[in-house]
């Protein structure tokens, strides 16, 4: 089986950063595409960012030009560098891949950031 574990989530003032880690184990595979979501309170839960295999990223049009996503294949880790962050930006981020078919989800990271 596999496991997403989170790690990075804190609580942060206005305009500061955030790098949050998502670090597969378990069994061994290779996910075509790792992404980024959150659920801030009374809201859906929305993607944030993805990244394919390839490289290629897309992101909200809310977190474009203060967020990267990033990914180490070798691992299977997918990163994500959040700057310049706003109280919106509060939630539960949750890591997801795709493995043996199904959607792999991490146990989910709190961001809290203050104004």
């Amino acid at each position: 089986q596999v496991q997403l574990v989170e790690s990075g989530g804190g609580l942060v003032q206005a305009g500061e950063s955030l790098r949050l880690s998502c670090v597969a184990s378990g069994s061994p595979f290779s996910p075509k595409v790792m992404a980024w979501y959150r659920q801030a309170p009374g809201n859906q839960r929305e993607l944030v960012a993805k990244i394919t295999a390839g490289g290629s990223t897309d992101y909200a049009n809310s977190v474009k030009d203060r967020f990267t996503i990033s990914r180490d294949a070798r691992r299977v880790a997918v990163y994500l560098q959040m700057n310049s962050l706003k109280p919106d930006d509060t939630g539960v981020y949750y890591c997801s891949a795709d493995a043996y078919g199904r959607q792999v989800w991490g146990q989910g990271a709190q961001v809290t950031v203050s104004s």
